[in-house]
C-alpha cells in the first residue's frame, strides 16, 4: 500500500480481479478529481480461502462466501477502504457493517462455452465430458444433455482454458464478462442464449462494497454507481434470498431493462437436472425486485410461468 494513498482497494489477486479492480480505479479517477492522481488509489492483494483450496468443489468447503470473507475482514479492520467484487461471488446476507455501495455498468452476463470450434452443447457427442465447478451450470447442462459426463473443474480462467485445450475435458464454461475484461473473449466457441444457460445471478457486474457509515468514501463511489445495474443486480439477489440460494442450490436468474420495462427470469433446478423450474414475468422497470420476488415464490411452489405483471400463465 502506498502511504501517500487516499483510498486502498482489496482484490483477490487473480488475473480477472485484478482487472476488476483497476476498472474500479479508472472509475473512480475519472469520476473523482481527489483520486485522479496514480498513486490517489492503492490497490492490496488478500488471498481468500477460495483461492487457498482449488481442488475440492465450494460446495464442499463452505460455498462462495469463501471468495469474499478475508477481503470483507480487512475491510471491517479499516486494512482496505472499499472491496472489488464479482457480484455473483456475494453472499446475499452482508456482514454487519458493510454495504455494496456501487455497481459498475454490467457486462454481458451469458456463460460462453470453450470446447471443440463450431460446436454447441447440442452436437457434443454422446459420453463427452464437461469440466465444471456450477451446480447451475451442470443441472442446466444434466437437463439439456444427460448422457454428457460432468467433472469439478475450477482453477482461474487460464487453467480451465488449458486443460480444454489440452484435452483433459471437452469442454467448460466461463463467463462471458470475464473473458472480455481478460482479452480472451476470442478464446469462447459459442456465447450461450439464456434460454440454453440461463446465467449466475449477478454475473457480468462489479459491486464494490465499503463500510456504512465511511461517508467520504460512499460520496467517491456514488458517483461511480451505475443504477439500471444496480437494480438489476438488487432484483436477481431478492431472487436468490428467497430461495435460500446457495453453492449447493442450483439458481440462475437474469433482470433485464428496456424501454422503462423489466423482463425477469428465474430458474431452480435438481441438481441433477431431472426438474427444472422456470419463470419470465414482465413489469415496469420500478417494479423489478416486486417481479424477482414473485418469481421466486412461483418457482418455489413448482409453478413454471411466463407473464406480465406478475400475472400467471
Amino acid at each position: 500500500m502506498k502511504p501517500s494513498a487516499r483510498l486502498t482497494i482489496g482484490t483477490r489477486g487473480s488475473p480477472l480481479a485484478l482487472a476488476q479492480a483497476e476498472l474500479v480505479r479508472r472509475a473512480l479517477a475519472a469520476a473523482c478529481p481527489e483520486l485522479a492522481a496514480p498513486e490517489a488509489v492503492a490497490v492490496r492483494v488478500i488471498r481468500t480461502s477460495g483461492d487457498r483450496f482449488v481442488d475440492r468443489p465450494l460446495t464442499d468447503i463452505g460455498g462462495k462466501g469463501l471468495f469474499t470473507k478475508e477481503i470483507e475482514e480487512a475491510l471491517l479492520d479499516g486494512g482496505i477502504d472499499i472491496a472489488v467484487h464479482s457480484m455473483k461471488d456475494v453472499p446475499t446476507e452482508l456482514p454487519e457493517g458493510l454495504v455494496i455501495a456501487a455497481c459498475l455498468p454490467r457486462a454481458d452476463p451469458r456463460d460462453a462455452m470453450i470446447g471443440p470450434a463450431g460446436v454447441g452443447l447440442s452436437e457434443l457427442p454422446p459420453g463427452a465430458v464437461i469440466g465444471t465447478a456450477s451446480l447451475r451450470r451442470a443441472a442446466q447442462v444434466r437437463a439439456l444433455r444427460p448422457d454428457l459426463g460432468i467433472v469439478n473443474l475450477r482453477g482461474n480462467v487460464q487453467t480451465r482454458l488449458d486443460k480444454v485445450r489440452r484435452g483433459e475435458v471437452a469442454a467448460t464454461f466461463l463467463a462471458a464478462a470475464g473473458l472480455e475484461r481478460l482479452g480472451l473473449l476470442d478464446e469462447a466457441d459459442r456465447l450461450l442464449d439464456p434460454e440454453e444457460m440461463l446465467p449466475a445471478v449477478a454475473q457480468g457486474a462489479i459491486g464494490v462494497e465499503a463500510r456504512r457509515g465511511d461517508e467520504a468514501t460512499l460520496d467517491f463511489l456514488e458517483r461511480i454507481d451505475h443504477l439500471d445495474t444496480r437494480r438489476c443486480v438488487e432484483a436477481e439477489r431478492v431472487f436468490l434470498a428467497a430461495l435460500d440460494g446457495s453453492c449447493r442450490t442450483p439458481i440462475a436468474a437474469l433482470c433485464e431493462f428496456a424501454a422503462g420495462r423489466v423482463c425477469f427470469r428465474g430458474l431452480l433446478a435438481a441438481p441433477d437436472g431431472s426438474r427444472v423450474q422456470r419463470v419470465q414475468l414482465r413489469g415496469d422497470a420500478g417494479a423489478a425486485a416486486e417481479l424477482a420476488a414473485e418469481a421466486a415464490r412461483m418457482v418455489r411452489t413448482g409453478m413454471d410461468g411466463d407473464g406480465d405483471s406478475g400475472r400467471r400463465h
